[in-house]
């Protein structure tokens, strides 16, 4: 059995898998063509915003690629449909004729300068300062953030230069504000190009890019295959989103027997844009009981914790964590365990923020203060029987707690 014949729906990024500039890659068009014939469903996604539906299909046939509007996903297109899926009437659109075009199409205002309802970052040559600050003041004052695509640089033959992720991110630090991200690596692209089809077909990414189309289709739930005709070192886990299935040097490897896909299988946690260095405290009382506090950013129980900042300890860091979240002072007595599994220790922030926490848990020691039981950080404060603890504990949370009743003499990693 082929590639080929394993999935029923393929979907194709373009630009360095189906061509690179005005030229087909060795194999597309050949492959396309025996795909249909099999009378499997194409899909052509693309996170360049600078361009049409209309655009991209004559651009495929003139190659020779047969391509139909209706199977072409650019992220200018769907980032119309969003814009028009959530009401939005007016925008100030930092991109080429193209975005705005396809803005249009949806009775989108695109010349509004002041009061809009969203602000949607594409592509420009001529972007300039005064316009990443007038994006920027306009978000201050509650418009949506939108962005085509997270692509930092694109390649040129002088090396990589910025692209729109490098003016999304410059809004965003000046901001503090997350945008909708339309295009790949994330979830929206994906369910975009699969909702026309039964959930019952098994769908399969082919694309060039590991932080883009593999992540992504991952992120999505789909396998996905890399397109390399260059040796491409794996990442080190093999939970890793970015490691392709199966890797291929052109388009006919979907027809090689040889090459066999591994079996993706979707991950319980979110992929993590971060790696951060994170502290707990189990406190037990004299009864026995544990000390938990109800987070004000979730909503959920825990037991106090938080990150490293820059410059403390860990030890300096849970007795600061301690004393801003419950009012009381502690001392450290002992290392409870060191905690990574990404199962356990991955961490979605209300804001879409996704970390992995490398957590040092340790058994602390009330020696002052006095219980605040509500602060800006906390809802609540108090001691639960170690066999009655709240249903809305933080999924990590009990695994501490139980390493921390077995008090064994050497630390845990986990």
């Amino acid at each position: 059995m082929t590639i080929a014949d394993e999935f029923d729906v393929f979907l194709f990024d373009l630009d360095g898998v189906i061509y690179i500039g005005s030229e087909p890659l060795y194999g597309a068009m050949e492959s396309l063509k025996r795909l249909r014939q099999a009378k499997k469903r194409i899909r052509f996604l693309t996170n360049d915003p600078c361009t049409t539906k209309e655009k991209t299909v004559r651009k495929l046939t003139s190659l020779g690629i047969e391509a139909r509007e209706e199977e072409v996903i650019t992220s200018s297109w769907l980032t119309a449909q969003y814009l028009e899926s959530e009401n939005i009437k007016s925008a100030l659109v930092l991109g080429d004729e193209n975005l705005k075009w396809e803005c249009e199409q949806v009775n989108i205002y695109t010349e509004a300068r002041t009061d809009v309802e969203a602000v949607v970052i594409g592509w420009n040559d001529d972007l300039s300062f005064y316009d990443i600050q007038k994006a920027a003041g306009l978000i201050h004052r509650g418009a949506k953030f939108v962005a085509t695509n997270p692509d930092r640089t694109f390649p040129t033959p002088n090396g990589p230069l910025p692209a729109v992720g490098a003016i999304v991110e410059a809004i965003r630090v000046s901001t503090d504000k997350r945008p909708f991200i339309v295009g790949k690596p994330y979830p929206y692209m994906f369910k975009k190009a699969l909702e026309d089809f039964d959930v019952s077909l098994k769908a399969v990414m082919v694309g060039d890019n590991p932080y883009t189309d593999i992540l992504g289709a991952h992120q999505a739930g789909i396998p996905a295959i890399l397109v390399s005709n260059q040796h491409v070192k794996a990442f080190p886990s093999a939970k890793d989103f970015r490691n392709p299935d199966a890797t291929i040097s052109n388009l006919k490897g979907l027809f090689d027997p040889s090459i066999a896909m591994k079996n993706w299988a979707s991950p319980t946690f979110a992929w993590p844009e971060a790696i951060k260095a994170g502290v707990a405290g189990i406190i037990f009382d004299s009864d026995q009981r544990v000390l938990l506090m109800k987070r004000a950013d979730n909503g959920l129980w825990g037991v106090p914790s938080g990150h490293v900042e820059p410059g403390e300890t860990v030890e300096e860091a849970i007795i600061r964590e301690i004393r801003e979240e419950t009012g009381v002072e502690v001392k450290v007595n002992r290392l409870i365990g060191v905690y990574s599994d990404p199962e356990l220790q991955v961490f979605s922030y209300p804001n879409g923020k996704v970390s992995q926490f490398i957590t040092n848990c340790f058994e602390c020691e009330v020696i002052g203060g006095n219980l605040v039981r509500e602060n800006e950080e906390t809802l609540d404060v108090s001691y639960f029987n170690i066999n009655d603890l709240p249903d809305d504990l933080l999924r990590m949370h009990p695994k501490w707690i139980k390493d921390a009743i077995i008090q064994q003499n050497v630390s845990y990693i986990r």
